[in-house]
């Protein structure tokens, strides 16, 4: 069986720099694909950056001998998930790719948790992954091909005690994923989700 390869696609991993973002990145790098490496270097709670954090496994790839970019915009964003995208489109013009995988956590019951703190992690969770979607998607659609891959959670089935702002993100994407995928179905896309346990 002949390896599986990607060159000459452009992948756009987010929460790239650090855990299973970077063990995609450094995969699909050593597969031919080009990569954009999102990543803000935040801390768990999200309320914090590093710009390093993207920097060093983009010089880790490049030293290795294949193509990588950093990207530092917050997927919580629509601005910020364009932008991402455009970092691909900026670089080499198009993106075949997707991964979102950005997250942050901050605990707290349906009774007491804030505003703030359900809003900050749906903001990254969910709202990100819309945000990259919706400007990744027409595109894909235009070029004919495209991959997608979400990062849920079982969190998102049977929930976690405690975390009702992840739970409803890590659920909601589920939806998300299937309507990337029926709507792209026609265009060569394919949208998947995956749910670590």
């Amino acid at each position: 069986m002949s390896e599986l390869r990607f060159d000459g696609r452009v992948a756009v991993i987010t929460g790239g720099g650090r855990g299973h973002g970077a063990s995609y990145a450094r995969l699909l790098a050593g597969k031919g694909c080009k990569v954009v490496v999102n990543d803000l270097g935040a801390p768990i709670k999200g309320d914090a950056a590093d710009a390093s954090v993207a920097q060093q496994l983009v010089d880790e790839i490049r030293a290795a001998g294949g193509e990588a970019v950093a990207n530092t915009d917050s997927v919580a964003t629509a601005e910020g998930g364009r932008a991402i995208v455009q970092t691909a489109l900026d670089t080499w013009g198009k993106i075949d790719v997707l991964i979102h995988n950005a997250g942050n956590v901050r605990y707290g019951t349906i009774r007491e948790i804030s505003y703030e703190d359900f809003n900050a992690v749906v903001n990254v969770h969910l709202m990100g992954a819309f945000h990259l979607v919706k400007a990744a998607h027409p595109l894909m659609c235009d070029a004919g091909y495209g991959r997608i891959v979400l990062t849920s959670s079982i969190g998102g089935i049977y929930g976690n005690d405690r975390c009702v702002n992840y739970g409803i993100s890590k659920s909601g994407m589920i939806g998300l994923n299937n309507i990337a995928a029926l709507e792209g179905e026609a265009h060569g896309i394919r949208s998947n989700i995956i749910v670590p346990n």
